[in-house]
């Protein structure tokens, strides 16, 4: 693939979009960002570019409306293809504000899709969850797995954002892949890009560096009593690198004689599943710094535990993770550490 190939990326100024970014620049594209900084910092692209040399070019759009994302295509189009991270993100705050994450979720897509129609834009690779599964009653989760009910509202996004594809796939000329991913976490290697959640993260690895830095002064492991066998919950902690080359792969899906017309849905984790206490440990161990945590309640909206069979997304785009917890954990506190450096 060369540089003649535009790829709108919505959210690109974000902790995965960004990685994605820059992984698009170096295998050749030509990556455009639209972002509102609903979650994510301006400085963001000056720091792409001191990683790739190339600076993409950017757009502060808010896709939810349709007038400013028609705006967007006139002004930076034609693209070949879209790549759709911007949404909200966080299940903690979705069970808090289920509205706000139903009008930003499912309203940035019909509104993405309605102007990619209007614009001829037929490919489409969406960013999607394994909170879609819910806790599954059988371990490793394929793309098999049957979907139950979300255990929060922007699980259900997730579930109804991938709905709203497959029918549109169905009668229109669309053709998409639907990435599920599991944990994303770790930073850049260059340590310029890495995950910046504004205010209180939800998510357990930026949770962890704030409070090792002192930005907070205890982490909260939140249930000590799940049928696991530390008593904390089990995810599939995957480094944002390996997530961020597999949409540069499911791109050439896209484009390969093997895409099938319609939504294709694929698995991203490495595969094995990590305890929260595990995670822990590998934080202490790469970093030689003893953190502060103490196990209270559980919290609404979690899950026990979920693990990926990435069988399919190895075979059919050929591609594999690369990293592992101890290198997200080194590469979140390298990040953290530039953070505080550089405030």
């Amino acid at each position: 693939m060369s540089d003649k190939l535009k790829i709108l990326v919505t959210g690109g100024n974000g902790f995965i979009g960004s990685h994605t970014v820059v992984e698009l620049l170096h295998a050749g594209y030509n990556p455009v960002i639209a972002d509102n900084f609903s979650n994510s910092s301006p400085g963001i692209v000056e720091n792409i570019e001191r990683i790739t040399g190339k600076r993409p070019a950017f757009s502060e759009t808010d896709i939810c409306s349709e007038s400013e994302t028609q705006k967007l295509f006139l002004e930076h189009g034609p693209f070949d293809a879209v790549i759709h991270f911007a949404a909200f993100k966080a299940v903690g705050e979705s069970m808090e504000k289920p509205l706000m994450y139903y009008h930003n979720n499912i309203g940035s897509l019909i509104s993405l899709i309605r102007v990619m129609q209007q614009n001829q834009v037929s490919k489409l690779v969406f960013s999607s969850s394994c909170t879609v599964y819910g806790q599954p009653d059988i371990l490793p989760v394929t793309e098999k797995t049957p979907l139950k009910s979300a255990a929060s509202p922007y699980g259900k996004t997730k579930q109804l954002c991938e709905e709203i594809i497959n029918d549109v796939c169905t009668v229109e000329k669309l053709d998409a892949v639907s990435l599920r991913y599991f944990n994303p976490a770790g930073a850049h290697e260059s340590a310029l890009i890495g995950e910046l959640p504004l205010g209180i993260p939800n998510n357990l690895v930026p949770f962890i560096m704030q409070t090792a830095i002192g930005k907070r002064e205890v982490l909260n492991v939140f249930g000590g009593d799940y049928n696991t066998p530390d008593g904390t919950a089990i995810r599939d902690y995957i480094h944002v690198v390996d997530v961020a080359k597999a949409h540069v792969s499911a791109l050439q899906r896209l484009y390969s004689q093997h895409s099938h017309n319609g939504n294709e849905i694929f698995n991203l984790g490495t595969g094995k599943g990590n305890s929260v206490l595990e995670a822990i440990n590998s934080f202490e161990k790469t970093s030689g710094t003893k953190l502060n945590y103490k196990i209270v309640a559980r919290r609404s909206g979690d899950i026990e535990k979920v693990w990926a069979d990435t069988s399919m997304a190895n075979k059919e785009l050929g591609w594999k993770t690369e990293l592992d917890i101890d290198d997200i954990m080194r590469s979140a506190w390298n990040w953290e550490k530039y953070l505080a450096s550089n405030v």
